[in-house]
């Protein structure tokens, strides 16, 4: 191997071992108690919200997707089925239709997917008994409803999509690798920036079904 290749590969081994430091600094403080960074994004989910449109009389609704609601251009929130969120992979941002149907059913289609890229983190849970995804260095909040799916248990690496060009809260789980248990703190994050595909089964959903 000559001094280039050894170079890039010392390269690389840093760069692993940094993202490692960062996402076991913040399960550390995840398990202390410590708050995580956040910041709020309703403000601007609201400001894209009102470029969007109602029509019909108020039953059919445009929004943008905030990691649980639909937040329409009237800056109401609307709920979205979790079963609906988790099996289209929405993630915040993405751009929603709802239709208000005659017996008040609330039907959704994911009309404006946001660009997206994957990466991998371990699924942890604080002392609220909240569950969490440990990703490069962030603490992202996921659906219930994702990891009910998949059978995903504490110390699993998890596979998650969150928006390509910003900053997130919420991300959508994409797969599971089980942890055979014999390491549950040994893992490795992959920067996946792979461009990634538009969102997919953006079929439509009834509320009352879930």
């Amino acid at each position: 191997m000559d001094k280039l290749s050894n170079l890039a590969l010392i390269v690389q081994m840093i760069d692993s071992a940094e993202k490692n430091i960062r996402s076991a600094k913040q399960l550390l403080k995840e398990m202390m108690g410590g708050k995580e960074l956040s910041f709020d994004q309703s403000a601007k989910f609201t400001e894209k919200a009102q470029m969007l449109s109602v029509s019909d009389g108020g039953k059919v609704v445009e929004g943008v997707f905030d990691g649980q609601n639909m937040i329409g251009p009237d800056g109401k929130q609307y709920p979205v089925p979790a079963n609906y969120a988790s099996k289209s992979k929405l993630i915040e941002g993405d751009v929603l239709k709802l239709t208000i149907s005659e017996d008040g059913s609330f039907i959704y289609k994911q009309i404006g997917p946001i660009e997206r890229r994957k990466i991998i983190g371990l699924l942890t849970k604080d002392d609220k008994g909240d569950h969490k995804i440990i990703a490069d260095g962030k603490a992202y909040k996921v659906l219930l409803a994702s990891l009910t799916y998949f059978k995903a248990d504490v110390g699993d690496q998890v596979t998650i999509v969150v928006p390509k060009d910003s900053d997130s809260n919420w991300a959508a789980v994409e797969n599971v690798i089980k942890n055979p248990g014999d390491h549950p703190a040994d893992f490795e994050l992959n920067d996946d920036s792979e461009s990634p595909k538009r969102a997919t089964n953006p079929e439509e959903h009834e509320m009352d079904e879930v």
